[in-house]
């Protein structure tokens, strides 16, 4: 079975920042929560294919995995250039040199799920599950213009309990725990999926870098867990 540590990034210590009342909303609130939106999607769009690009070529050359130490290293460190570079002209390049540096960590294991037998099925299968259950929750929460705050809190501790539980299954070798967190971590990145785009939608994220950022790292995460479920049939371990 393949398996990545889950990164408890998106639920942010502001997450409980009082939501919009119905219908108190002003054009200039409506425009402002438009402009986020489309600056959101459209990094968000050229990140994720910036960090493809970064995966398939790590796979291409068989590059190494960068070891726990260092993908936790690098996750964390780059974020904390991300938050600190977040109003400033360096946003950009910390937001890319963070989603390029997760894709190269998701090569070896894009490359183990592909050894398996019937790999490539297992990862078309998990990006276009990723890909339905991220288009289905935002438009969901785009339409219905949910407020999913209240889940912050929530969902930060479940993604700590799931990192804890991740580093365990892969220290103590116990493919079952491993299964387990996977699943866990796909539940929890969907519920963060509805959450991110909560807040954008009801005004409560006014940053598209820290958006994107948010919204990035819930789909690696649930991709990765999916890779992790649909591909342990295949498993020899």
């Amino acid at each position: 079975m393949n398996s990545m540590t889950p990164i408890p990034l998106t639920a942010r210590p502001d997450a409980h920042s009082a939501p919009i009342a119905a219908g108190s909303a002003t054009p200039t609130d409506v425009a402002g929560t438009s402009r986020v939106l489309r600056n959101t999607y459209a990094l968000l769009s050229m990140t994720l294919l910036f960090s493809a690009a970064i995966a398939a070529t790590s796979v291409a050359f068989q590059l190494p995995a960068p070891g726990i130490l260092l993908t936790l290293g690098g996750y964390f460190g780059l974020l904390f250039a991300v938050y600190k570079f977040k109003n400033s002209g360096w946003a950009l390049p910390a937001v890319f040199a963070l989603t390029g540096f997760m894709g190269y960590s998701l090569g070896p294991v894009v490359a183990k799920s592909l050894a398996l037998p019937g790999g490539a099925q297992v990862v078309t299968m998990a990006l276009a599950a990723t890909g339905a259950t991220f288009l289905a929750l935002s438009a969901w929460v785009l339409t219905t213009r949910r407020d999913f705050s209240f889940m912050g809190g929530f969902l930060f501790a479940g993604m700590v309990i799931a990192l804890v539980a991740g580093l365990g299954a892969i220290f103590l070798q116990m493919p079952a725990l491993g299964l387990a967190v996977a699943a866990m971590v796909a539940l929890l990145s969907a519920g963060l999926i509805l959450f991110e785009t909560s807040r954008i939608v009801t005004g409560g994220e006014t940053n598209y870098v820290l958006a994107t950022v948010g919204l990035y790292v819930s789909i690696f995460n649930l991709f990765t867990s999916l890779l992790s479920l649909f591909g342990f049939g295949g498993s020899d371990e």
